[in-house]
């Protein structure tokens, strides 16, 4: 059956406006059904307490239930791949922390690319690292702790949560940039690492806040130096690193990601209301005690951070010569 050109270009026009029109009505209803936040590490952290916050906070105001999925494993990368292989709908978002950005230089075998194939929605927040010493360390400042390294090159012990771990890292870059010897003795995890500083196993880590606040305010923990380039308001006596080893910097983040394709829309009003969540007072309280620093901002500004620490670490890794466990 023939259609006269002109019906012809009519239903032309108008299928192809039907994907448009449908695609938009869809978005529009967002959420209409329950989304999970996939958190690739273990329940009760820090980045699985920045999740759930970001999740109550969407829950309010969407009316839809955030609900928070811990999969921990392989570094985040067991989360990032579920969230990769999910579909672009808006129902799957990722927590995306520091690790996102060391992984692609440390894993040479992963079924994605991080950069390629998850869409960053908004960075919620800058992390800091606090160096603590053991009590017992004769240092009480960070230069004295650096003169103390290196008259005693190879024979003092830092800990982390493990082989390629941002206190990793974030010690390799320290040495990088000092020349201090430091032995890393990596752990299985956070909290074990600062359990052995405590006892005296290890003499130094550059610990997450959430994890040594309370250790440094009952005296347990000495702070030398904090790793972000301006003091933290948890912590206003504690000095940068940078004040003594200009140009150091090796802060975190924290922030939220969807697979790729996910529509524009979507992606628009998830950074609309995290972005008033970011002001609320109890939350942005919230971050800043987990030693964060609130940012929020457009989702090209969050692809400009994940660019910036992918490449930064990955020279590190390099020249440390740190491989995944």
């Amino acid at each position: 059956m023939k259609f006269p050109r002109r019906t012809f270009m009519h239903l032309a026009a108008g299928a192809a406006a039907l994907p448009a029109v449908s695609h938009t009505s869809w978005a529009q209803a967002y959420p209409s059904r329950p989304v999970r936040i996939v958190v690739g590490f273990p329940a009760g952290g820090a980045t699985d307490i920045q999740g759930r916050l970001m999740g109550e906070w969407l829950t309010e105001r969407l009316g839809q239930q955030f609900i928070v999925e811990n999969k921990p494993g392989a570094s985040g990368n067991i989360g990032t791949e579920l969230v990769a292989k999910s579909p672009a709908d808006g129902y799957t978002l990722l927590q995306v922390v520091t690790p996102h950005a060391i992984n692609a230089a440390l894993y040479s075998n992963l079924s994605f690319d991080f950069m390629r194939d998850i869409a960053p929605v908004i960075c919620s927040a800058r992390l800091a690292y606090v160096v603590v010493v053991n009590p017992s360390v004769p240092a009480k400042t960070l230069p004295e702790f650096i003169a103390y390294s290196k008259a005693n090159p190879g024979k003092i012990n830092y800990g982390s949560a493990g082989q390629g771990t941002p206190q990793n890292i974030a010690c390799e870059l320290f040495k990088m940039m000092t020349g201090v010897n430091l032995v890393h003795v990596p752990y299985k995890g956070g909290a074990p690492a600062v359990a052995d500083l405590i006892s005296g196993h290890v003499q130094a880590i550059f610990a997450p806040i959430s994890e040594s606040i309370q250790q440094i305010k009952a005296g347990k923990l000495r702070p030398l130096a904090v790793t972000t380039t301006a003091r933290l308001d948890v912590l206003p006596d504690v000095p940068s690193v940078s004040d003594f080893v200009p140009g150091y910097e090796a802060s975190g983040f924290a922030g939220i990601g969807v697979p790729k394709n996910t529509p524009t829309e979507i992606i628009n009003l998830l950074n609309k209301e995290l972005n008033a969540g970011l002001a609320d007072s109890k939350i942005k309280t919230r971050i800043v005690e987990l030693g964060g620093t609130v940012l929020g901002g457009s989702p090209a500004e969050f692809e400009a951070i994940l660019s910036e620490a992918t490449e930064k670490w990955a020279k590190v890794i390099k020249f440390a010569g740190i491989k995944a466990e």
